[in-house]
């Protein structure tokens, strides 16, 4: 902790020096910070093809007084890539991790996604999850001019991460400068076709974009329109899990004991969810941008607006198998089994219940993004800048399940004898006997009792009334934002200006973890499927289940053949996992900006003073049902992060830059719940808990940062980068000391205690913890762009950019513990592309690779689990001609695979054994974009 003190007094010791030397007014030189638009930085931009583009992102890496990455636009409604997403991942310590086969949120410098902050013309943004990830598919391409990523923050950057700042950026129409209207139209395919019946397999992209200036380029209009309908096609197998063969004592060929051969600690499968998904993604996506800045006058005034819709629509059809961990007692393994390595890799199973699912997903998110910017120059020595701002999302989600199989309820109907053999590559092949697509013996309702719940909360007498299942949350996330700055020219040989500003903003966060058992009007009967529901039978070909029934499953829900449960009668999970998370956050910061011949760069510290508190609820079973009792706690406190970066100079064309800052990241949002659930132990004759923790603070690391880089060329740079992140705190799950005197007058009843017996009021609760020294992440990077040109001008037009990203990680609970996987850490991560362009004709492919890491992704009840990702390397390749060479002015023919080589994503159990095996197929698009 000395060392870190030091480390405190020390930058802020510069901070404070150098300003101290400022002296008299000079003139002015405006400063990069990720929260003010500078114009000037667009102007680049305007150019066509892919060349410009790297040219304009490699100039803004060159002159930033940062460590950046950047991406510029090839021209108005063009980004290099089919999304945001995409397109960032490309970048020099970036990548992504896919959801439904794109790429969904992003990891910087093996940082998990929640550690990254992202803003939208210099503006942080909510996002649509249950923590702060930002989900960038929400952010149409066509509509986004150009992102930053800022790796260094200096201390005006008041939306720093530990991970990274990611700034996307809309055109500015003033400094575009020229009237221009663009129109793109794309059609989309999916190589695996359709695989569910009532789907498709063809979708389009459609965007327009208008920018113009008037009065006398004095007022400035941009807006744009984007839409697209795309679809995506998944066969996915998914396992529940593998578990030792002496388990329950069921899985074996009698009741003496296991199977000769087998000893008691083989894994076998526990059970299987294969089936095939159909989505399609329908997001509307518009903005716009009025700008006005009169010439007699130091005053300028930008107003934007984002807004999208956006509507994932799901069909998944397929089967679940419970095998190792069936509920039919009379389930046997049978003889002809095979395993290895300790692992039964070949079994069949008689007397096997398999429940056909007929599912559908509705998941709608709404995103409104404001900001209104003013600046006025009083005079030659100051600037005067406010910026307010809104972002909100909300999401609405329903998940809804149908079952269906030969008989209601464990050991009735028709049983089959069902074989499994996992596959090398993950999957897993199956053989059955019975046809699970004939209606006359697959019928509603569900084939096996999982309906315990509603046992429980005395809706019904047998745990075999449950005949599906919604899981439905809705996340509201919403954040308001204002900021005050001012600029001072200063006459000093070393520096050139000043910078102090203040910012408020409030972030309050709502998730409502809904969920319903579904059971059918006319139970306890089964019902066979009215024809008019009947839909052409879904293929399983891919895991050798052959065809099984396909029904109507969202007309059936929606025509009343089902009755709702809350499962929040019974299930104390659903009452605690609802929350709200509020952050009163303010900072204030001083800035001192460097320029001279040699160096260049800044020095400067920000104050941090946060007030956060959750409401939520504690909650405990009584008989059966759930009681509870609202909670709401939290904590305020002050962070002082100085920041210091330099840029020295070496020539004209090499540089060298170092960084030195203390960062924050703020704890995830689920983790900061008020709620828990209430027990006792009567061991230890103390009340405990498990739940979040709305006191924890912002975990944070010493961040240093060296860079060499040499520009060559138009466009041609190579970088060398090595960064260490000394981890000051780092969040652990463990034990503390509670109070619960609050709630037990409430909750104390529902728990039965041994005659006599006095329980303390302070017990404990398990709980999310900032553990103090936790260790260190470092890491080296390789970037850099080649046109080929500068080698020989027979190879005008070819060019390649390419990045290498090595990191390793050493982070520890205890100084004797083992080090931990840090989620979304890929060791080594890898991005190229080569491209040829020239006389209109332009050709590229790009490669990323990411190696394995700990990702999240969606668990039972939609809660979210982290699972090791299998390594992936994604290719993708696009064409397109400029008909302006042959006389067609303006129009621009393309075609582009994304994932062209068919790469799969697999998920493993921390066992090594694979959890979920999905394939997405190839993506290909055919268009046409017009610029008039």
């Amino acid at each position: 902790m000395r060392t870190s003190n030091f480390k405190t007094h020390l930058l802020s010791f510069a901070s404070a020096s150098a300003i101290a030397f400022a002296a008299t007014p000079a003139t002015a030189q405006d400063a990069d910070g990720a929260e003010e638009q500078d114009a000037n930085a667009f102007e680049e931009i305007v150019v066509t093809g892919l060349r410009a583009s790297i040219m304009s992102s490699v100039a803004r890496k060159r002159e930033s007084s940062s460590i950046v990455e950047s991406i510029s636009a090839e021209d108005l409604g063009k980004l290099p890539d089919a999304s945001i997403a995409e397109a960032i991942a490309r970048l020099p310590g970036l990548a992504a991790q896919r959801l439904d086969g794109r790429a969904n949120v992003i990891s910087i410098r093996g940082l998990a996604p929640d550690f990254t902050t992202t803003t939208l013309n210099g503006r942080e943004q909510v996002s649509a999850n249950n923590g702060r990830a930002v989900e960038y598919d929400q952010y149409p391409s066509e509509l986004i001019n150009g992102v930053t990523i800022y790796k260094t923050p200096d201390a005006s950057l008041t939306t720093q991460a530990v991970g990274g700042t990611v700034d996307m950026q809309t055109i500015r129409p003033l400094a575009y400068g020229e009237q221009a209207m663009v129109f793109n139209l794309r059609g989309e395919y999916n190589d695996l076709g359709s695989l569910n019946s009532g789907t498709s397999s063809t979708g389009y992209r459609a965007s327009f974009s208008y920018v113009d200036q008037f009065n006398d380029d004095q007022l400035g209009v941009a807006i744009g329109y984007a839409r697209m309908v795309s679809p995506t096609q998944e066969e996915r197998w998914q396992a529940w899990g593998y578990e030792p063969v002496a388990w329950g004592g069921s899985a074996v060929s009698d009741a003496d004991g296991p199977l000769e051969g087998l000893n008691a600690d083989d894994l076998i499968l526990g059970g299987a969810k294969p089936y095939v998904k159909s989505n399609e993604l329908t997001r509307d996506g518009l903005l716009g941008v009025l700008e006005y800045a009169p010439h007699d006058s130091s005053f300028r005034t930008t107003v934007d607006a984002y807004y999208s819709k956006f509507n994932d629509e799901q069909t998944l059809r397929g089967i679940e198998v419970p095998l190792r961990w069936a509920q039919n007692g009379d389930q046997r393994i049978q003889p002809g089994w095979s395993s290895t390595n300790g692992v039964v890799t070949d079994a069949t199973f008689n007397n096997a219940e398999v429940v056909v699912r007929n599912d559908f997903v509705d998941r709608e998110a709404e995103t409104i993004a404001l900001g209104w910017n003013t600046e006025y120059q009083m005079n030659e020595n100051w600037t005067l800048e406010l910026d307010a701002s809104y972002s909100s999302v909300e999401r609405v989600e329903a998940n809804t399940e149908i079952y269906l199989g030969t008989g209601r309820g464990a050991g009735n109907g028709a049983l089959d004898t069902l074989g499994y053999s996992l596959q090398p590559d993950g999957g897993a092949i199956f053989s059955h006997n019975l046809d699970y697509s004939d209606p006359s013996l697959i019928t509603l309702g569900g084939p096996v009792s999982w309906g315990g719940g509603l046992v429980a909360a005395g809706v019904y007498d047998d745990a075999d009334a449950q005949d599906g299942f919604i899981n439905a949350p809705e996340t509201d996330d919403e954040l308001s934002a204002i900021r005050f700055s001012a600029e001072q020219v200063v006459n000093g040989d070393f520096l050139s200006t000043i910078e102090y500003g203040v910012r408020y903003a409030k972030r309050e966060k709502t998730l409502r973890d809904r969920g319903y058992f579904l059971t059918l009007n006319a139970y306890p009967a089964d019902v066979a499927v009215p024809s008019e529901y009947l839909l052409d039978p879904t293929s399983l070909d891919f895991i050798g289940m052959g065809d099984v029934i396909a029904v109507d499953a969202r007309a059936l829900y929606e025509d009343g053949y089902y009755t709702e449960t809350d499962e929040a009668l019974s299930t104390v999970s659903r009452t605690t996992n609802s929350w709200t998370v509020t952050e009163k956050v303010f900072n204030a910061y001083v800035q001192a900006n460097i320029d001279t011949e040699w160096v260049t760069g800044n020095v400067g510290v920000q104050a941090v003073h946060t007030n956060q508190y959750s409401d939520g609820w504690a909650a405990v079973l009584r008989d059966g049902r759930v009681d509870t009792s609202a909670v709401r706690d939290g904590a305020k406190y002050w962070d002082f992060l100085p920041s210091m970066n330099l840029s020295f100079n070496l020539n004209e064309n090499n540089k060298i830059r170092v960084g030195v800052a203390q960062v924050l990241a703020r704890g995830k949002m689920e983790d900061m719940n008020a709620g828990f659930t209430f027990g006792y132990n009567n061991t230890q004759n103390r009340w405990t808990a498990t739940g979040g923790n709305p006191q924890i603070k912002p975990f944070k690391t010493w961040q240093f940062d060296v860079s060499y880089e040499t520009y060559f060329g138009e466009g041609g740079y190579l970088a060398v980068a090595g960064f260490y992140k000394e981890i000051q705190s780092y969040p652990f799950k463990t034990s503390t000391d509670f109070d619960f005197s609050p709630i037990l007058g409430d909750l104390a009843g529902a728990i039965t205690l041994p005659d006599g017996t006095a329980v303390p009021d302070v017990g404990v609760r398990e709980q999310i913890e900032n553990i103090d020294n936790a260790g260190h992440i470092y890491g080296l990077e390789l970037s850099g762009s080649l046109p080929l040109s500068t080698l020989s001008e027979s190879l005008e037009g070819f060019g390649l950019l390419g990045s290498a990203s090595f990191t390793e990680s050493s982070i520890k609970e205890t100084p004797d513990s083992d080090p931990i996987t840090m989620p979304g850490l890929s060791k080594t991560v890898l991005n190229g592309t080569v491209y040829y362009e020239n006389k209109g004709f332009n050709a590229r492919a790009s490669v990323r690779h990411r190696s394995k890491f700990l990702g999240e992704v969606s668990a039972l009840s939609l809660t979210r689990t982290l699972v090791d990702v299998d390594s992936e390397t994604i290719v993708d390749a696009q064409l397109s001609y400029d008909l302006s060479e042959v006389g067609v002015d303006g129009l621009t023919v393309l075609f582009q695979v994304n994932n062209l080589t068919n790469q799969e994503f697999v998920t493993r159990f921390q066992t090594g054994y694979v959890r979920d095996y999905q394939n997405y197929g190839r993506t290909f698009l055919f268009g046409l974009n017009y610029k008039m």
